[in-house]
Parts: C-alpha cells; sequence; structure tokens
C-alpha cells in the first residue's frame, strides 16, 4: 500500500502544456491512431529485450513467452495496453515519459502549420506519440518495472495531461509496462471489442509478435457480447518482411512504414527484396515523404533495424546504411549473421559490409528508378525527394566514393539555362547542352539563389551563352571539393583561377585583349601598391561586361564563399588574400587612368563594391560610406 508521502508531483516543461492541449483539442483528425502508437511503443519495448537477453537470458524471468495485451472495461471506462517487453527504470520513466519530445519540443511548434492533415505527421516526427493517449483520456496510469530489477522497483506515472504528473514507487510482481487509458465521457466508442479488433487489424497486422484480447462470447440474458477468460490473437503476427510480396497490399506496406518509420503519412516509396546466395538477407527500405527535424544530426541513428531470424538485434543506421541515407527507414533481417553480431559490429564484420553495400546499392537503385522515369507521377515524387532529402544526398559524393558517380548522376541544380528556384538541372542535362567547344562544366558557388544569380562573375558567361550551374546549398562547397568531374568533364568555378574559356574564346579577341591589357598594366600595379593589405593582386579581366570589378580566388586558394561559412561556424581559415580584377571598358575604371587626387579613394571604393557584391562584409563600413558621399559630393559641385 503506499502512502501519500511516497507520490512525487511534478510537472511537464512549459511547451510541454502547449503541445498538450494541442494534440487534445486540435491536431488529430483521426482519434484511434492512439492505440497504434501505444502498441508500437509496447513493440519496441519487446524488441530491446530480445536485445539485451541475447546477452543476459536471465531477464525474461520466468515470461519467455512475449506478447501485448489489449483489455477493455466498459463500468470502468478504461482501455488498458500491457506488455512484457523491457519495461523501465524510475530514471528511464522521467526520461522518456516525463520530458515531452525533449530533443525537439521547439522545433516541433516552429514546425505547425496549422492544417491538422499536416501537422498530423509530427507526432511521429518528434517522438511524442506516447501522448496520442490524451486525445481519447482525460487521464492516462502508466505503471512499468524494468526487466531485471524486483518487484518493489515498480513505478507509477499518472497525468491528466494538464501540465502536471505524479510519480510514486510501486509494487509490481511482472516485468513489462501497462498503459491504463481513463476515456473522455464522449468517447465510448473504443469501449467495444469489434472496434478495437478492427483498429489493430488496421494498423498493427504486421507487428512481429502476438496481440491478444479476451475472446468476447454472446450472452443470451444481456442480448450482448461479455468478456470471457479464453485469449484470442488479434493480428497475424507475423514478420511482414518476410511474407511473398504477391499477398502484401500497398496499404500493408504503407502501413508498416508507420509503425517502422514513427510517421502519419505514407512512404515516398519502397523496395522490398531477398538476396539469396553466399549470404541470405531480406530488405524492406522505405524513403520518407518528408525529412525529419533532426534530419541534419548526423549522430542520430533511428533509421534502420537489424534482425536475425526475427530476432531484433540493433536500430543503428551507422553500420547498416551509410550517413548520406540516414532518412532511410525499414528493417534487414538475415539468415545467416550469428545472434551475437551486435558484439562484431562494434569491431568489423564483412557480413554487415555486405549488407551495408547491397542495401545502398538497392536504395540508390530506386531513387534512380523516380529521376528517370517518365511517369508524371514518379517525377513528383522525385521533385519531392530532392526538395525533401537532396542536401543530404550530396554528402554522398564526399562520403561513398564506390558510389560516386551514381550519386552525381542524382544530383539537380539551378543553372542559368532558366534560373527558376525550382530548375532541376542534372549534370548529363548540363552536358547534353554544352557547346561544341566547350570542355569545362561550369559553376559558381554562393550563400543564397540571388546571391549567385547578381554575381558579376556571371557576366560574361551570360553573354556567350554559356551555361552555368548556381550552387546555392551549404553542402555545394563540400561537395565541389570532392567532386572534381563527371563524365570526363572537369568541374570549375567562374569564381577562381584565371578565365579560361578554351576553345570558346575568339582568337582575334584574345590579341585585342591582350593589347587592351597591357594599355591599363601601370593602373592594375598602381592599384596593387594602395590595395596591397588587402590583396594579392590586381589584374585586367574581360570576365565582366557590366561591373568595374570582381574578386576572384587564386586556383588553390579557399573560395570567399567557403571562407565565410567556415568562419561562421568558428572554424578557423588559412590567411589568404583575394585577387582583385578590374574591367578595362567600365567608366569607372578608365577615369582611373586620369585620376591623380582621388586615386586612392577610388581604388578602395572599387575594392569594397566588389567584395560586397561577391556576398562578404567590410571590416569598416563607416569608412566605405564617408569615401564614396565624399566622392560623390565631389561630382554634384565639379558638376555644377
Amino acid at each position: 500500500m503506499q502512502t501519500a508521502e511516497n507520490v512525487e508531483h511534478m510537472s511537464f516543461q512549459a511547451e510541454a502544456k502547449q503541445l498538450l492541449k494541442l494534440m487534445i483539442h486540435s491536431l488529430y483528425s483521426n482519434k484511434e491512431i492512439f492505440l497504434r502508437e501505444l502498441i508500437s511503443n509496447a513493440s519496441d519495448a519487446a524488441d530491446k529485450l530480445r536485445f539485451e537477453g541475447l546477452s543476459d537470458a536471465a531477464l525474461y524471468e520466468s515470461d519467455p513467452d512475449l506478447k501485448i495485451r489489449v483489455a477493455y472495461d466498459k463500468q470502468a471506462r478504461t482501455i488498458t495496453i500491457s506488455d512484457n517487453g523491457i519495461g523501465m527504470s524510475r530514471q528511464e520513466v522521467i526520461d522518456n515519459v516525463g520530458t515531452i519530445a525533449k530533443s525537439g519540443t521547439r522545433e516541433f511548434f516552429n514546425s505547425l502549420t496549422g492544417d491538422q492533415a499536416k501537422d498530423a505527421h509530427l507526432i511521429g516526427q518528434f517522438g511524442v506519440g506516447f501522448y496520442s493517449a490524451f486525445i481519447v483520456a482525460d487521464k492516462v496510469t502508466l505503471t512499468t518495472r524494468r526487466a531485471g530489477l524486483t518487484a518493489e522497483h515498480g513505478v507509477r506515472w499518472e497525468s491528466k495531461g494538464e501540465g502536471e504528473f505524479t510519480l510514486e514507487t510501486v509494487t509490481k510482481q511482472d516485468r513489462g509496462t501497462e498503459v491504463v487509458l481513463h476515456l473522455r465521457a464522449e468517447e465510448d466508442e473504443f469501449l467495444n471489442g469489434f472496434k478495437l479488433h478492427s483498429i489493430i487489424r488496421r494498423y498493427s497486422d504486421h507487428i512481429t509478435l502476438p496481440i491478444v484480447m479476451k475472446k468476447e462470447e454472446w450472452d443470451e440474458e444481456s442480448k450482448d457480447y461479455r468478456i470471457g477468460d479464453e485469449d484470442e490473437t488479434i493480428n497475424q503476427a507475423s514478420a511482414i518482411w518476410a511474407r511473398p510480396k504477391n499477398e502484401i497490399t500497398p496499404e500493408q506496406y504503407d502501413e508498416f512504414y508507420k509503425h517502422v518509420g514513427h510517421d502519419f503519412e505514407p512512404p515516398l516509396a519502397y523496395v522490398h527484396a531477398k538476396v539469396e546466395g553466399k549470404q541470405e538477407y531480406t530488405q524492406l527500405l522505405y524513403i520518407p515523404s518528408h525529412a525529419p527535424f533532426d534530419l541534419f544530426d548526423r549522430e542520430h541513428r533511428h533509421g534502420v533495424k537489424l534482425y536475425v531470424k526475427r530476432v531484433f538485434i540493433m536500430d543503428d543506421a551507422e553500420k547498416l546504411l551509410p550517413g548520406y541515407l540516414r532518412f532511410v527507414r525499414g528493417v534487414i533481417d538475415s539468415n545467416d549473421l550469428p545472434l551475437n553480431v551486435s558484439r562484431e559490429i562494434l569491431q568489423e564484420s564483412k557480413d554487415i559490409d555486405s549488407i551495408r553495400a547491397g542495401s545502398v546499392k538497392k536504395i540508390l537503385g530506386l531513387i534512380e528508378e523516380l529521376a528517370s522515369s517518365d511517369q508524371s507521377e514518379n517525377q513528383e515524387k522525385f521533385r519531392t525527394f530532392w526538395k525533401e532529402f537532396g542536401q543530404v544526398l550530396k554528402e554522398g559524393v564526399a562520403e561513398d566514393f564506390a558510389n560516386r558517380e551514381r550519386i552525381a548522376k542524382l544530383l539537380r541544380f539551378v543553372s542559368t539555362h532558366d534560373e527558376r528556384a525550382e530548375q532541376m538541372v542534372s549534370l548529363d542535362d548540363y552536358i547534353a547542352r554544352m557547346k561544341p567547344e566547350q570542355d569545362k562544366i561550369y559553376y559558381i558557388t554562393a550563400d543564397g539563389l540571388k546571391a549567385a544569380q547578381s554575381s558579376p562573375h556571371l557576366e560574361i558567361f551570360r553573354k556567350k551563352g554559356i551555361e552555368v550551374l548556381l550552387l546555392c546549398d551549404r553542402i555545394d562547397e563540400w561537395l565541389v571539393a570532392h567532386l572534381h568531374e563527371y563524365a570526363g568533364k572537369p568541374l570549375q568555378s567562374v569564381a577562381k583561377g584565371d578565365l579560361d574559356l578554351g576553345k570558346l574564346a575568339d582568337e582575334e579577341e584574345k590579341k585585342a585583349q591582350e593589347k587592351e591589357a597591357g594599355d591599363f598594366q601601370d593602373l592594375a600595379t598602381k592599384m596593387k601598391e594602395i590595395l596591397s593589405e588587402q590583396v594579392k593582386d590586381v589584374r585586367i579581366t574581360f570576365r565582366l561586361t557590366e561591373s568595374p570589378a570582381c574578386l576572384v580566388a587564386d586556383l588553390h586558394d579557399m573560395g570567399g564563399n567557403l571562407e565565410r561559412l567556415l568562419k561562421s561556424a568558428g572554424q578557423k581559415v588559412p590567411d589568404s588574400k583575394p585577387i582583385l580584377e578590374i574591367n578595362p571598358h567600365h567608366p569607372m575604371v578608365q577615369r582611373l587612368k586620369y585620376e591623380e587626387a582621388k586615386f586612392s579613394d577610388w581604388s578602395r571604393i572599387l575594392f569594397d563594391q566588389a567584395l560586397l557584391a561577391e556576398g562578404g562584409q567590410l571590416e569598416d563600413p563607416a569608412s566605405f560610406v564617408k569615401r564614396l558621399n565624399d566622392l560623390l559630393l565631389q561630382n554634384v559641385l565639379s558638376d555644377n
């Protein structure tokens, strides 16, 4: 018997109160989802016990048959979901139940749109499926004991979903977790065996352990069904991935994804394959239709589950798939791996390496099917995929040398061919449009599409009708550092090194430019003396047609955009100065040739303007403004 002194009253964080209120009153349009979420949690608890039981069989205590039990009580108006899985300790209850979405509650609220249909998937996305219980219940009681602890170490958690919960130590003879939902007055439809059966079969038929309920028997006296004493298994209790593909409906595939992916939306695409030969294993892998909030957290692993002969081993995407495919969800079940594989994975395992390579091949093949399909539905799916996961896929160019060419073929960009933000230009598209004399793939990196489109470095390329790829994602600097060529064509930044258009440049035009450059060489030398602390060199350029000047990085130096990205991340960067290139056809540069009094000011103005044009920041903005105003005022007075 517990006394009031044993009960500890605790509060959710302020954001959690908002979340509970939101879920109860507006977020879910499909109330029956609560049962699927609680059954999924129970299934995960059984998986964890199977895994820990591989090295400590005593955790099974005297109950080796894992199952999930669902019961209801019309008089008490409760639904109970219980399992004999791993259970939780007191601290695990506080961490996993007492703290709502501890890794992303604030991001959760930032992601809400107010549209129920769109917001529903966020519950699974942020790991708060347990709290869906409050959609139908005005009080939830959870009683649990972790396997291996004594009966006196049971824990009871209780909350009315109003911002507070109680926690007390209780005696619990059996390991595992029991969740009791005290239903709201308007939720009597769930106090019905047929209703609960249909929900379980619809959403949880694929769960790999039995979900049992007491059989209902017809009672002539009350003219109603009554709950009997005999158990019956409601679900098929068979692994969906082990069944023949022709026996699985698209709806069943979708429902299994929602379980394994903790998602409320169907997947974008999936692949189900059985690999036979030297090594036998089955893959059921899914590409989600939207990115999770923690997509760019490379340390967070919860994507693909590994089973050995249907026994859960681990949930570690780092070993089963490379980091750039961390968005993939699903299961891999091997017939050949030893059950103690978890210890081998921590070291080296050729078997795991083989499974990993095969899984990468399947996923890339699935993406390639979407990318190359002529069907409008698949084309739209690929657009969705690229929008959600394109930046992550780009990481694969650096990480996966064996598949670099395949990944590069899937990359999509915006280019000067059209410049609409939704453009999907592949490297193959670019090569197909290259001019006959062109031997390079030209690109520019910038911090945003507008910055790339307005870069002065593009002027000569636009004039000559040469397409340039506009790389605007932060990952693009990392990408081009590792993708030096594609299909035999080198990639060339238009903002690094000397402008070399090769055969695209006219010979007579070259000769005229060389002569013109000689005429302005003294000017360039004089400017270099003035700007020696800011630039490595000043030289004449013909890459500009409208702007007076631009900054370029030396061929082997770090570009300005990458330097700014690294500095913003707190990284140290090597000291290097840009090269200032000036346009001899521009009136400002031509005037400088005859300027004496304000030569230094005009030179600094040109440098500062070039720095701003490429997205850089001025060291002394106030001096720039004063210098510019003085020169403008001088021109106004001279005109008068």
